[in-house]
Parts: C-alpha cells; sequence; structure tokens
C-alpha cells in the first residue's frame, strides 16, 4: 500500500479546521432562533424589551455569516457558474479553482483583511461598546470577526489550492473530508 502524499496532511488539517469552526458557529443558528423568540413573546406577551437580547441575535447573526463562509468554501457552497463549471473534467475544474482561489479569493481575503485591521485595533482599543442604552459592552469582539473571516478564508484558501495542484500533478482527488475531523 502507497504513502499518502505530505500535503494530504496538511489538506485534511485546513479541512478539520474549516469543518470543526463551522459546525461549531452552526449552533448559533438555534440559538439565535430561541433567542428571537424570547425577544417577540418579551415584546409582544410582557410588553418588556430587552437592548441586549436583541443585539445578541445580531451578533450571532454576523458570527454565523462571516465565521462560517470557511465551512461553505469548504463544502463548495459558494456562488459559481455552474453551466461553466459542472461539465469540466477534474483537472479542468482544478484550473478554475487554481485561478479562482490565486486570483479572486485570495486578494480580496488579504485586502478585506488589511482593510479591516485598524478599524477592530481602534474598536480593541477603545472597549468599543454599544451606542444604545442597554446594549451589549462587546462590540470590538464582534468587529473582530472581520478579520477572523478573511482569516479563516485564507486557510481554507490554502487546502484549495493544494488540493487543486494535487488533482492538476496527478497525484489523486481529493474530496473534501466531509467526516474526517483533523481537530
Amino acid at each position: 500500500m502507497s504513502q499518502p502524499h505530505p500535503v494530504t496532511g496538511l489538506i485534511r488539517f485546513l479541512d478539520g479546521f474549516s469543518e470543526w469552526t463551522g459546525r461549531l458557529i452552526a449552533w448559533l443558528t438555534l440559538l439565535m432562533v430561541i433567542s428571537t423568540f424570547v425577544v417577540v413573546v418579551m415584546r409582544y406577551v410582557f410588553e418588556q424589551g430587552n437592548i441586549a437580547l436583541q443585539e445578541s441575535v445580531v451578533y450571532m447573526h454576523s458570527f454565523v455569516f462571516l465565521l462560517g463562509a470557511a465551512y461553505t468554501l469548504k463544502h463548495d457552497g459558494h456562488v459559481r457558474v455552474d453551466i461553466i463549471y459542472r461539465p469540466l473534467s477534474e483537472k479542468g475544474k482544478a484550473w478554475i479553482n487554481l485561478f479562482g482561489t490565486l486570483f479572486l479569493l485570495l486578494p480580496v481575503c488579504i485586502f478585506l483583511f488589511w482593510i479591516s485591521w485598524e478599524y477592530v485595533a481602534t474598536s480593541w482599543e477603545l472597549k468599543e461598546g454599544s451606542q444604545e442604552a442597554g446594549g451589549l459592552a462587546y462590540r470590538y469582539i464582534l468587529k473582530t470577526a472581520l478579520l477572523a473571516m478573511p482569516a479563516m478564508m485564507i486557510l481554507q484558501a490554502i487546502a484549495e489550492l493544494l488540493r487543486s495542484l494535487m488533482v492538476l500533478a496527478g497525484k489523486s482527488h481529493l474530496p473534501p473530508a466531509e467526516e474526517e475531523h483533523a481537530l
């Protein structure tokens, strides 16, 4: 039996990280629904408002989208022009993925990280909180997701690049390790 390619371990580790974070962050959707239900019941049944709870729903929604993006990439869930991509061979798809990652995904993620850095750092410096009385005191944590998202996308992009390069080199076809957890 032949040894797996050394890059395979790195790909599985990066895939595992995206899988783990995606599954973890997915639980926020349930918590978000429960919190929204509580907000509605409090407001319309008990005529009470809770700004912090309302803001927590916005925070969770933001975290699901921002921190779930790498998981979505791993599972090939982002928008693509399937009319062109679907009929291609494995190598054709690998070329599209390689160029898309190198010339679109990575530059955009690097730009997002770079442009957000000062904004997030300032928020941390000020320990920025809600502008609403009774709101959450941790807006700087929410803003940190603006750095975490591109960082996590870059890590998953590296896995996608390596996977495409292995396909192009004829080493193997590596489907996303959906059930394997490297972490």
